[in-house]
């Protein structure tokens, strides 16, 4: 079908002064109106003309080296009171008489949607050809409860209140696009009887009218699409999912896909719990084949060590590569590579090492450490959301003998939702043992404990957020790397758990129990350290904003 589409675009625009030519994220407004009509002839070899009405010289002359037919827009069709309808019939008449054509669809664009995709639009024309409409509107459906003026008095406009996913449909009009048959046109009205709605997403769906539509078109346009590809399941732990989770909840306006290893059942779940979107990948040469469908613009690697291999195949289809804990001979290829858990390294230029880049989550923000308590009342004891080494049922046993020399203290487990043997481990109120399994906000549990045995991950960071001296067992040699749990940061580390005796374990313990100047020593030196920028800082690195880059580097 022989098609004009026709953009109009006045100069003048009194709420947003110039707005179709001013720069938006590099380009003119008007520019992606006209870039996607141009692509549906260009790239999509469909038979469209292209036309831009204006009564503008300074816009003329921006749509002229765009390559489109620019009509002269009279005098009296570009005051605020002319509605569109005379102006599109204005502009079909005029590219008849000069192409010499008589058009089968004419589909207006406005100029003012800079977020509407060129696939979105295709679809709608296909629908249209597919169909016996005469008309067809882009619209978003936003079902609420509203209200009227009738006689001088509000009355509603729905007959019962109900949630918005139960009420009737609502179709706004976007504005985007309106396609329709060639003789529907006239002076007073594009719509024939025949008419259909062409849903699309709200992000698209943006209209610029007012300072508040611009900024939101700017974000939009912005937006990245972010893919995490992490691992989760017993025998590494849940750290990672933890982390890019924590990180995907601050990307908001960003798209965020995850990654996981077929095998990553406990992250997966973790992961769909949360409400994101996970793809399962079977191994490398079936993750290149999910970069090319999703084409991220920055992928995050949360894998542990990379091999060059690995990092030479993902560059190859992504822009902008971060990676976590990276110390494998792929790390060099990264864009950044950040190393909150290690204190120092070879200091190449895209390592980022240091507790300043620890990712705290929310929560830890907003609770608060209790008084220093002289007297050890409650003891926690965490291990992380799998214990791949069970350390969480060695240190139950240890407790239940604790207990004859210490009756007055509270021994609390923090099981994780992954622990397997989660049976095994219970409460026994008369040893004074508490259990708590797969609890939602650890935060408030820490903030009311005077001493911790955990493992030597991300919950170290936790617990100095928290004021909470601790004793640390690493769950295997990589994690006993982890320098920051050492006593400079307040912590006693007895290396790797499954190499370290009961009695040292339980000597260090009833020592800490009673003695409450080192618990304050070690308190002091946990409280120094700041968290609270963590998460910028990475998000940052992440996006590529250098805006705070020598805070990035200090």
């Amino acid at each position: 079908m022989k098609t004009l589409i026709v953009i109009p675009a006045r100069g003048g625009s009194k709420r947003i002064p110039r707005k179709n030519v001013r720069i938006m994220c590099g380009k003119p407004l008007i520019a992606y109106s006209i870039e996607n009509a141009k692509a549906l002839r260009d790239q999509l070899n469909m038979d469209v003309d292209v036309a831009v009405s204006t009564d503008d010289e300074e816009l003329g002359s921006i749509v002229k080296k765009r390559g489109v037919e620019v009509i002269a827009r009279p005098a009296e069709l570009a005051t605020d009171k002319v509605t569109l309808d005379p102006v599109i019939f204005h502009a079909v008449n005029h590219m008849e008489d000069m192409k010499k054509v008589t058009y089968d669809v004419v589909i207006t664009m406005q100029a003012t949607s800079p977020t509407l995709k060129l696939n979105t639009i295709k679809n709608a024309i296909v629908y249209f050809e597919e169909h016996d409409f005469d008309t067809v509107l882009s619209a978003t459906n936003k079902p609420h409860l509203s209200w009227g003026v009738s006689d001088g008095e509000y009355v509603k406009n729905y007959e019962k209140r109900l949630n918005s996913q139960e009420l009737p449909a609502n179709y706004i009009e976007t504005g985007g696009f309106l396609i329709t048959r060639r003789e529907c046109v006239s002076e007073a009205g594009r719509i024939g009887k025949k008419v259909s709605i062409f849903e699309i997403p709200e992000d698209e769906a943006v209209d610029i009218d007012t300072y508040s539509d611009w900024v939101l078109c700017e974000n939009i346009l912005k937006r990245k699409k972010i893919m995490f590809r992490t691992v989760g399941r017993r025998s590494v732990g849940m750290g990672h999912v933890y982390r890019c989770l924590t990180l995907a909840y601050k990307l908001t306006g960003h798209e965020v896909v995850f990654a996981a290893s077929k095998d990553s059942d406990i992250g997966i779940e973790k992961i769909t719990e949360s409400n994101f979107p996970v793809i399962r990948i079977t191994d490398d040469k079936h993750f290149e084949q999910i970069l090319r469908e999703v084409k991220p613009d920055i992928l995050v690697n949360d894998i542990l060590d990379t091999t060059a291999e690995y990092m030479q195949m993902v560059t190859k289809h992504v822009k902008r590569v971060v990676n976590f804990e990276d110390v494998g001979s792929g790390a060099k290829y990264a864009d950044a590579v950040i190393n909150a858990l290690y204190e120092k390294g070879d200091k190449l230029h895209n390592e980022y090492y240091g507790s300043r880049y620890f990712c705290i989550r929310d929560e830890f923000l907003e609770e608060h450490p209790k008084d220093f308590c002289e007297k050890a009342e409650n003891v926690l004891v965490i291990f992380g959301g799998a214990d791949p080494s069970d350390l969480t049922g060695r240190l139950y046993g240890i407790c239940e003998k604790l207990h004859d020399r210490f009756p007055d203290v509270n021994f609390h487990f923090l099981l994780g939702f992954a622990y397997p043997y989660a049976d095994r481990i219970v409460s026994k109120e008369a040893d004074n043992i508490f259990v708590y399994k797969d609890v939602k906000r650890v935060s408030s549990y820490m903030s009311k404990m005077d001493l911790a045995i955990t493992s030597q991950g991300r919950t170290v960071y936790e617990l100095a957020s928290m004021g909470v001296p601790a004793i640390v067992l690493a769950q295997n040699e990589r994690e006993a790397k982890h320098v920051f749990a050492g006593i400079q940061n307040g912590f006693i580390n007895l290396g790797i758990g499954t190499q370290t005796d009961d009695e040292t374990v339980i000597s260090t313990i009833g020592w800490l129990i009673s003695t409450p100047n080192v618990r304050r020593e070690m308190r002091k030196l946990q409280l120094q350290k700041d968290f609270s920028r963590g998460h910028e800082r990475v998000i940052k690195l992440i996006l590529d904003d250098d805006d705070d880059e020598e805070d990035a580097q200090d």
